[in-house]
């Protein structure tokens, strides 16, 4: 078992169960204990399911796509019955307990999945890195003392090391893309509306997205198959698109490409990505697709104060809405949390609808941008690595804002304006580490941007590059 996510996918380990050349249980139970002791060098997963909630978990898994196939998914923006969502805080971890699925961890049990216990988060998501007072820092499996990014790290660091081939994750701001960028895998945040957040209505007014993290592209592009599609009342949608995972098997045309050296309004980058970008551009021309240097237009600080205020206001709504009448003590958050939510509890209508229509406005002018190009490419993040203690939750605003934002420099605006975005890894550091290519499409174009990542998996394969067993020792 502990070889078998180092060759197989998730999509050819259901094959394997379809076939009866595994037994479903003797993979629970195999991958399980290789998840615990994983775990004990990661801390990657907060809460094994054990006892009548794995049987259930056995139980209610489908004979889909991924028919057996354990997974995990994250402590954030979905529930699973008969466990709390800790949302990464102190505050969350006993209640409340939930009583019934989110429609796509539904789906996904349908799909066969079984859901195996639930990955580490930054404390409301709020960081780009998980390291929360709640459960403490999960590391990254390529190398001490790093971080494998956030919010959905722990689903990135144990999916890096091979403990599974893909777990569950969300983007609020990048959370899906900057730990797949800093552990090697593959990750796409879907279009705003592609995936139901159902039984809420939409997070981050319409910001926040949930897909996975992944080894092959072709996992994640079966996976949004599976989970994609509306609910009952909705408050908007995607547009109709075919299967994800068949745009995986064709040519995705020629493209027209544009890359970014530098972010949007920002300062020069290490030239490590510079030099990253470049030999992508290259690649990408190689492939026959035209490529060109070229910037969108839009004001980066603006959409990134509305981002934040959207934030702000949401934290302080959740609390009340979640805690039922609970009032936080002066332990239960981080101190960042807590001044998010403070900002939140002050900010009025008006500046939440000015927020809103920098969303929109923003939308529109990227909009403008894929009239032209049909693909932007940059660095996922503005860093090479990210050491734990540099995003802190425990100190000044100031010095949360500074960590954060080399962070989200690519990756914010796509969630401000609705659009897909997808980082792939595609190139690494002198010294071995990772370093993911961010590619944002048009609304509703993830079909595309599968099609292109599968080409260019195929071009420069990333599966056989993993960390060592000695990195997590």
């Amino acid at each position: 078992m502990d070889d078998l996510f180092a060759t197989h996918d998730a999509l050819a380990v259901a094959q394997l169960v379809k076939a009866r050349k595994l037994g479903k249980r003797e993979l629970v139970d195999g991958t399980l204990a290789r998840l615990r002791t994983l775990n004990g060098a990661l801390n990657a997963i907060t809460d094994f399911h054990e006892g009548a909630l794995l049987e259930r978990s056995v139980a209610w898994a489908g004979e889909g796509p991924f028919q057996g196939v354990p997974f995990v998914v994250k402590q954030l923006m979905a529930d699973c019955a008969g466990t709390p969502t800790t949302l990464g805080s102190r505050f969350f971890a006993r209640e409340p307990v939930a009583q019934a699925d989110s429609a796509a961890i539904a789906r996904m049990r349908r799909a066969g999945l079984v859901i195996v216990g639930r990955s580490n988060t930054s404390e409301f998501g709020l960081a780009p890195t998980t390291e929360p007072a709640f459960g403490g820092a999960t590391l990254n499996p390529w190398r001490k003392g790093l971080s494998p990014g956030g919010s959905s790290g722990g689903s990135a660091a144990i999916v890096a090391a091979r403990g599974l081939p893909m777990a569950h994750a969300t983007d609020g701001g990048g959370s899906i893309r900057i730990p797949a960028a800093l552990t090697g895998l593959f990750g796409l945040k879907p279009s705003r509306g592609r995936v139901s957040l159902a039984p809420i209505g939409e997070t981050l007014a319409g910001a926040g997205a949930q897909l996975g993290v992944s080894i092959s592209v072709r996992d994640s592009a079966a996976l949004l198959d599976v989970i994609a599609g509306s609910e009952p009342g909705d408050p908007y949608t995607a547009p109709a698109a075919g299967s994800f995972l068949a745009a995986t098997e064709r040519a995705p045309g020629k493209l027209r490409v544009a890359f970014m050296r530098h972010p949007v309004g920002g300062g020069a980058l290490d030239p490590t990505l510079v030099a990253a970008v470049e030999s992508t551009a290259k690649l990408l021309e190689e492939l026959g697709h035209e490529v060109e240097e070229a910037y969108p237009d839009y004001d980066a600080s603006a959409a990134g104060m509305a981002l934040g205020t959207v934030m702000a206001a949401n934290t302080w709504t959740n609390i009340q809405i979640r805690a039922t009448g609970r009032v936080p003590g002066p332990d239960d958050l981080e101190p960042v949390t807590r001044q998010a939510a403070e900002q939140g509890r002050t900010i009025g209508a008006h500046d939440y609808i000015r927020a809103v229509q920098t969303f929109h406005r923003t939308g529109r002018l990227l909009g403008a941008f894929f009239e032209r190009y049909d693909i932007l490419l940059s660095p996922t993040i503005a860093r090479v690595s990210l050491p734990l203690g540099t995003v802190r939750m425990d100190g000044t605003p100031e010095a949360y804002q500074a960590g954060l934002a080399p962070m989200v420099a690519f990756t914010s605006v796509c969630n401000v304006a609705g659009v897909p975005a997808m980082s792939v890894p595609l190139a690494w550091t002198g010294d071995g580490l990772p370093i993911g290519l961010h590619f944002v499409g048009r609304f509703g174009a993830e079909e595309m941007l599968f099609s292109l990542a599968a080409e260019l998996e195929r071009a420069r394969p990333w599966r056989d590059r993993r960390p060592t067993e000695g990195g997590i020792a």
